[in-house]
């Protein structure tokens, strides 16, 4: 054996062991899927607790990763098909792992409030009229000391935006549907964080949030 090869070897002895053991994947960071129009890295995966209690959101490559090193199983794989390689090993582009052993994470109570978590939590209805929403109405206009908060929030339809503009409720004889409340619970944050929510995940979120 040459000396450059002999260097080559040991640097992929050294490769493995800093991987966990787990054999070097290629390149797949521009790797499109079946269709043709994604590309793998832009995509999130659900990863699920051992109990099935879903914990975060984490990249294709992280989840790949985690199968490879026997800490999670593959719950289900993308319906486009496709997969990561390894030397001698496939695995298919999954949309949701689960974690072999239990881990204890801190409950987070401050949901983040962005403009699809809570499109989700009033299920896209106009809170004044019920009609399809549009957009999202400050129930206390800003202009009059309304704070930008769950409770002051809620979905609007284009017309209720419009003719409600910067009035209180009470000046218009309105009504609110249902009393806007910030939303409790783990999924809720992946709701508020993840724009793409892919179907499949939605069988371990919460009824209630999806």
């Amino acid at each position: 054996m040459t000396h450059r090869s002999h260097a080559r070897a040991t640097h992929g002895r050294a490769r493995s062991r800093a991987t966990g053991g787990a054999t070097p994947m290629r390149d797949v960071d521009a790797e499109e899927n079946a269709t043709g129009t994604r590309t793998w890295t832009r995509r999130r995966v659900l990863l699920l607790n051992a109990t099935y209690e879903p914990l975060t959101a984490v990249t294709v490559r992280r989840a790949v990763v985690l199968v490879l090193r026997g800490r999670a199983d593959l719950v289900h794989a993308d319906e486009h098909g496709g997969a990561m390689h390894s030397v001698g090993t496939a695995v298919p582009i999954p949309t949701v792992v689960r974690l072999r052993k239990y881990v204890h994470v801190p409950y987070r109570a401050t949901v983040p409030m962005t403009r699809d978590a809570l499109m989700r939590r009033d299920r896209a209805r106009c809170g004044y009229c019920g009609a399809r929403a549009t957009t999202i109405d400050h129930v206390v206009p800003r202009s009059r000391g309304g704070t930008h908060t769950w409770e002051n929030c809620v979905a609007c339809c284009a017309s209720c935006n419009h003719r409600k503009a910067d009035r209180l409720l009470g000046e218009l004889g309105w009504a609110l549907r249902t009393v806007p409340v910030a939303p409790k619970g783990r999924h809720w944050r992946l709701l508020a964080t993840i724009k793409d929510i892919d179907p499949a995940w939605l069988q371990y979120i919460d009824s209630g949030a999806a």
